[in-house]
């Protein structure tokens, strides 16, 4: 591409409310997701409307923790201007937030990109671990607004780039509980419903990759480490181990435990709630000598010039198939068309 071609470049994110009032369109959104629950449409509306309703005051408590909004839009604003930063000598770049279940929805988003009038356009889900319930939802939604197929940035969850952004989370994390003994450190990725999983879903692989080599790039000892899940909802059985099973366990065996929400790579709703206020109370009633969180890569310089890298590579033809699919297909056939070696 020359310096002079107009790029535009889309994040993805799942998107969250920005008041009270949009708890309820929000879920709604998220539930009404064939990617999410999986029944015929006219079940699938029926369904969604029941659940969302149900979870709404419960959502509505957790959002008024934090101020009562989600955070991750104006995080998912600052990593595009970041990134946008990183590409300033890719060309006239541009970079949009498209969100999956609030605004700005994909639709908002393709309408800017369109006045935009790149050359050309390319997606960066900003989930490191590929599922068809994340990216390949967002990236269908994408064409199905567009009607075409264009360059996305698979997975890159053991990507080196992205092992060291996360590695200079932990380590501080890693000092201080280290002051309390050796410390265990709970790697905590989004759960995923166990049927979802045994219908082919990467994900469970992926997030298990990931851990594996943040915890070679940390250089810590066997045993020393665990891949749990968090966020389960409803009564479905959802792969394992829980987050709440493993601080169970670090209480019995009184160490110290470090989380580090390897999914996550901005705070929202799971990490500043769940994490740092309902599993740290928990860990506190079973006795858990000292809980650290780590913090998501955010804007880490390695993590936005990593994404940066993708891009180059995207626009250059230069990205190779993920490996990690293990003879999965991409229902979307992301990595098929281009998605990062992870």
């Amino acid at each position: 591409m020359s310096a002079h071609s107009r790029i535009a470049v889309v994040l993805f994110n799942l998107g969250g409310p920005d008041r009270p009032e949009a708890v309820l369109p929000f879920l709604r959104n998220l539930f009404r997701d064939p990617a999410i629950l999986r029944v015929p449409t006219p079940v699938r509306v029926l369904l969604a409307e029941w659940i969302a309703r149900r979870r709404a005051p419960i959502a509505r408590a957790i959002y008024a923790q934090i101020g009562g909004r989600s955070p991750i839009r104006e995080q998912t604003d600052a990593q595009a201007r970041a990134l946008a930063t990183a590409l300033s000598d890719a060309g006239d770049v541009r970079t949009f937030a498209a969100m999956r279940y609030w605004h700005p929805r994909a639709a908002e988003t393709v309408a800017a990109v369109r006045a935009f009038a790149p050359d050309r356009t390319v997606l960066v889900p900003l989930y490191p671990q590929y599922s068809t319930t994340t990216t390949a939802s967002s990236v269908a939604e994408w064409q199905q607004l567009t009607g075409s197929s264009v360059t996305t940035v698979g997975c890159y969850g053991t990507q080196p780039w992205f092992l060291r952004a996360y590695a200079d989370c932990i380590r501080p994390a890693l000092d201080e509980a280290n002051r309390y003994g050796s410390p265990r450190v709970l790697f905590s990725a989004h759960g995923l419903p166990l049927r979802i999983a045994d219908s082919g879903d990467p994900y469970p692989g992926h997030a298990a990759a990931t851990a594996a080599a943040i915890a070679a790039e940390l250089g810590l000892a066997p045993g020393s480490w665990r891949l749990c899940y968090q966020s389960r909802v409803g009564r479905l059985a959802w792969i394992g181990p829980s987050i709440d099973a493993e601080i169970a366990k670090a209480g019995a065996d009184r160490v110290p435990v470090v989380v580090a929400p390897i999914s996550f790579v901005s705070e929202h709703s799971e990490t500043l709630v769940e994490l740092d206020i309902e599993l740290r109370e928990a860990a506190a009633h079973a006795g858990v000598p000292a809980y650290v969180r780590a913090p998501t890569v955010a804007t880490n310089p390695q993590f936005i010039n990593g994404l940066a890298g993708l891009v180059r590579a995207a626009l250059a033809g230069t990205l190779g198939a993920c490996p990690r699919h293990a003879g999965h297909r991409c229902p979307s056939a992301v990595c098929a068309r281009g998605g990062a070696a992870a």
